[in-house]
């Protein structure tokens, strides 16, 4: 089944459904796993083998624009994560499309 947008609970019942462990251990082990993906982001930039890497980017502050009514206000400064994926994700997606 192909979907557009996966919630945790989707793939905790996808992890259940292929491993047979009960769902609450499911959960734990998912909420695990993004706590140390999470930990490991803020210490350092983080590269998963064959899949991509993750980077803190730092963006500026800067004038944004309310599309509506055409309002300026100042978007503040932030920090944001930035997803690359590896050449081999990137081959295998091309092949599979």
């Amino acid at each position: 089944m192909i979907r557009k947008n996966l919630t945790k609970n989707d793939i905790i019942k996808d992890l259940t459904l292929k491993t047979g462990f009960p769902f609450i251990y499911s959960k734990k082990l998912l909420s695990d796993l993004i706590e140390i993906i999470i930990q490991n982001i803020k210490s350092n930039n983080l590269i998963l083998k064959n899949i991509g890497s993750f980077k803190i980017t730092h963006k500026k502050e800067r004038i944004g624009r309310n599309p509506k009514n055409k309002q300026e206000f100042i978007i503040s400064a932030r920090k944001s994560v930035s997803f690359g994926p590896s050449k081999k994700l990137s081959n295998q997606l091309n092949e599979f499309l």
